[in-house]
């Protein structure tokens, strides 16, 4: 049901213009959809940057603060990656081509929150819950 609901979410906000990021309202999630109008490899206007097979995490709102980055050849596959001791994320780039599914539980624990993004390119400036570990997903 979670991933039924990302997934109209994120259809939704790539129908957003990129005039609408200037005005102050700022969609939860920026697509592949949006990065698409601005160079190849290349972050939408005004959001982070972040490397094409990356997942990138901030320890702030707004791509702020300490960054993590993970890449598919330092992470296996679904397994639960906690990010460092202590540490935590508040925004985070999904560039890995593959869904990563974020937990508020350092566990990957399915009692607190998650959420899946996919993977052609996500952009969350502000994440619903402190992310504490993260899955990448086969497909």
């Amino acid at each position: 049901m979670r991933t039924t609901v990302l997934a109209a979410t994120l259809a939704a906000t790539a129908l957003v213009p990129a005039t609408a990021l200037s005005s102050g309202a700022a969609p939860a999630v920026h697509s592949a959809h949006e990065q698409s109008r601005s160079a190849p490899h290349a972050a939408p206007a005004g959001l982070a940057p972040c490397g094409a097979g990356q997942l990138c995490l901030w320890a702030k709102p707004d791509f702020t603060g300490t960054r993590h980055v993970s890449e598919l050849s330092t992470v296996d596959i679904e397994s639960c990656v906690p990010l460092p001791a202590g540490g935590h994320a508040q925004a985070l780039v999904n560039r890995t081509g593959r869904p990563v599914t974020t937990y508020q539980s350092a566990e990957c624990a399915e009692t607190g929150e998650f959420e899946t993004y996919p993977g052609g390119g996500t952009w969350v400036p502000r994440s619903p819950y402190t992310v504490r570990a993260f899955k990448i997903w086969e497909s």
